[in-house]
């Protein structure tokens, strides 16, 4: 599909990653087409699978989450079953944000969101009660400068 995307399609992608919730109209003008073929194209990105989904972004700090941890993660164990009993409950964990396997010196790193530290040592030892773990390193950030959903198309 990435062959086949062009100049309008991307200013489409950039506008919907704004704002997904504005108007037909008001996007269609934007990008310099009409409305018809500015939702036929979002149909067939959809369709395609290139826009995955559109959701609502929350404020962190208004829902009760305003504190990010990241937690590195280093393992002993490298078996398939191990992998499987950690992606499982990193998963099926509400807190975890992102995880990503890495490359390198530690194996994993999670973006967790929680309450404060107090709801992150509760999420720590489920996770350990649950999976056993050679080696975590947490660090909580201080401040966010900058986040975002926003893909450089």
């Amino acid at each position: 599909m990435a062959d086949k995307i062009d100049a309008i399609d991307l200013n489409i992608m950039r506008e919907l990653q704004i704002d997904a919730n504005q108007p037909l109209e008001a996007l269609a003008k934007k990008v310099g087409a009409s409305k018809t073929p500015v939702w036929n194209r979002i149909r067939k990105l959809r369709d395609a699978g290139v826009i995955k989904n559109t959701v609502a972004v929350l404020d962190p700090d208004k829902v009760g989450l305003s504190t990010c941890f990241f937690v590195f993660v280093k393992t002993s164990a490298h078996e398939k079953d191990w992998q499987e009993k950690f992606l499982s409950a990193v998963k099926s964990r509400p807190e975890v944000m992102e995880a990503h396997r890495l490359a390198g010196e530690v194996d994993y790193v999670l973006k967790i969101r929680v309450a404060d530290a107090r709801a992150y040592d509760a999420f720590y030892q489920a996770l350990i009660s649950e999976v056993s773990i050679f080696e975590v390193t947490s660090t909580m950030s201080m401040e966010e400068i900058k986040a975002t959903t926003a893909l450089p198309v």
